[in-house]
């Protein structure tokens, strides 16, 4: 009789399912009675397993499929598809061509293309998709949760992450909440989407052959969860993470939606106005809509505040980066405005404490300057929301600007147009100096970049967020000037600048708890330092354009290392390296 073998000698299928497997090859009994032998594989540890030479041969036929749609595709140097699993690989002695000084362009004289000079700032996630991992066993097929222990494993595995995240439970109450009855327990949708984040920032590591799995169980239950009204804030919560997820995986279209479903589900159950309890006249003929119970206690009133927030962040950041309208509204109109007081640390909630009760709209106060409504905040979440404000409120009226001028050069005017929505110029012109001061507000409050090194690492991670983010707005709002207006191109440039200089603050460790959207941010400043370039190198032929080149070699830097997380920021440096392969 064969002996039962023990974890970690057994089938990977049955491992993964937390059972015992007897370790009979070539089929263990346990894949024969589940009627599943071809999915029955060993990893020794000497040779590859079906899955790893499949995933591969995938890999590679995805690369030959870009190749024949676009004559004009060149591979990055980096592995687009899993480029972390060379980052733990990677050796000092072979980094020099990652390095700030080395940026891959070195040669003095080769010319850019003559439209860079006169091109916006191309979107910086495409509709390219980066696959889901291939599932490595059935484990999908598997319907029950996992085990307590593992259930906190995972937990754990992402609690460090949360903060990237924006995750706004109290992450001591989700973890005790697996041993609690199934009926006190978050919705699968969430606890799925956790596990989910678990796997994905532990590649390349043994545990994320489950990312596959997860994300299969997360969409199979937000279905579910869909039908109880009870579960909207696990719906809510879960579709941001989902949505983070694919935006991370270069997956625009499934991120957007997954956005605009959280987006949509905080504003239809009230959440943007928790605080002041309001309601809406309801006719016979309207539709029951789903309503918030009472909070428990404060630390339940305060993750309700931090999941409007984490929505509201990915509604106002993405929008901008996808070309999307944003959901909520930071105006004046009414039962769409965000009633919300600023984000506090967890631990204040914790001690019963929760500022800012009122009854205005919060990102609309900011903008105007009126502090005495809103007072200061200044947990890390909360530069992150003002910041989030600064870039969508720049992208608005940068796209305002852009439907003027075109407009301005048309023989005639479509009937479709809504001329009434576009400002008028001397309107305009106003709010692009507000927008302008705001942002110089924001950046002055804010600790001086020099003592970033000696912060503490959450608050330096969303220091660096919301500092970039702030710059970045600056650029967008001046850069469809800078062509033709020497002041906004010197402001785009002193904004890249800036940065450039936050960027050098980044420790190696950062990069794995820095949030996605410096990708979209830095493409921005990649821009303005490649127009800069092309400026000096046209135009002034004697003058030094080592400073410049830098420059973009420490952003090439940055965006290089945070790509080896997110699979979506090397499609962004694959562009800007092909614009700058003839330097």
């Amino acid at each position: 009789m064969v002996g039962s073998i023990t974890y970690p000698h057994g089938c990977v299928s049955i491992l993964m399912a937390m059972q015992r497997c007897d370790g009979v090859k070539p089929t263990c009994q346990q894949c024969v009675r589940a009627k599943k032998p071809e999915l029955c594989q060993y990893d020794d540890g000497k040779t590859k397993t079906k899955t790893q030479m499949l995933r591969e041969n995938i890999e590679r036929l995805e690369q030959r499929i870009r190749e024949l749609e676009d004559p004009d595709y060149t591979p990055p140097a980096l592995a687009l598809q899993y480029p972390q699993l060379h980052r733990r690989s990677e050796s000092a002695s072979s980094s020099s061509s990652d390095s700030p000084d080395s940026a891959g362009f070195s040669a003095p004289h080769s010319p850019f293309l003559p439209s860079v000079i006169g091109s916006p700032p191309e979107s910086w996630i495409q509709c390219h998709t980066s696959p889901s991992p291939t599932p490595a066993n059935d484990a999908c097929l598997i319907s029950q949760q996992p085990s307590v222990d593992f259930a906190h494993l995972l937990v754990d595995t992402f609690a460090p992450h949360r903060h990237q995240c924006l995750f706004g439970l109290h992450i001591g109450r989700f973890r005790e909440s697996f041993t609690k009855p199934v009926s006190e327990q978050h919705h699968p949708v969430l606890t799925n989407a956790v596990f989910l984040w678990a796997c994905y920032l532990s590649r390349p590591a043994p545990l994320s052959e489950h990312e596959y799995h997860y994300l299969n169980r997360t969409l199979e239950a937000l279905s579910d969860a869909l039908q109880y009204d009870n579960r909207v804030l696990d719906v809510i919560q879960a579709s941001c993470l989902l949505s983070l997820y694919f935006l991370s995986n270069g997956r625009a279209v499934e991120g957007g939606y997954h956005a605009t479903t959280a987006a949509t589900l905080a504003i239809q159950c009230g959440l943007h106005g928790v605080m002041t309890g309001r309601t809406t006249f309801e006719s016979c003929g309207s539709m029951t809509s789903c309503r918030l119970d009472p909070p428990r206690d404060t630390i339940e009133q305060g993750e309700r505040i931090l999941t409007f927030w984490q929505v509201f962040i990915l509604d106002r950041c993405w929008s901008a980066v996808l070309q999307k309208p944003a959901i909520i509204s930071d105006g004046p109109e009414g039962c769409v405005s965000a009633i919300m007081p600023w984000p506090q640390d967890m631990g204040e909630y914790e001690m019963g404490q929760i500022d800012g009760y009122h009854f205005f709209s919060t990102a609309l106060s900011y903008l105007e300057d009126d502090m005495s409504k809103i007072g200061g905040g200044f947990s890390p979440m909360t530069l992150r929301v003002k910041a989030s404000v600064l870039f969508q409120h720049a992208h608005y009226l940068a796209s305002c600007w852009e439907q003027r001028r075109r407009l301005d050069h048309m023989d005639y005017l479509p009937a479709s147009v809504d001329y009434a929505a576009l400002a008028s110029p001397n309107t305009l012109t106003d709010e692009f100096q507000a927008l302008e001061h705001a942002i110089a507000r924001f950046v002055s409050s804010q600790i001086p970049i020099h003592q970033l090194d000696v912060a503490m690492p959450e608050d330096r991670q969303a220091c660096i967020t919301a500092y970039t983010l702030a710059n970045v707005a600056m650029i967008q709002l001046n850069y469809p000037l800078g062509n033709n207006d020497p002041t906004a191109y010197e402001k785009c440039l002193r904004a890249a600048r800036g940065c450039v200089s936050i960027a050098k603050f980044i420790v190696d460790t950062d990069y794995d708890f820095l949030d996605p959207i410096l990708g979209a941010c830095w493409s921005y400043v990649l821009d303005t330092l490649i127009r800069e370039l092309y400026t000096i190198e046209s135009s002034w032929p004697l003058v030094s354009s080592a400073d410049v080149r830098h420059e973009i070699g420490t952003m090439l830097y940055a965006m290089t290392n945070l790509g080896k997380r997110f699979s979506s920021v090397t499609y962004s440096l694959a562009k800007v390296q092909k614009r700058l392969s003839g330097i």
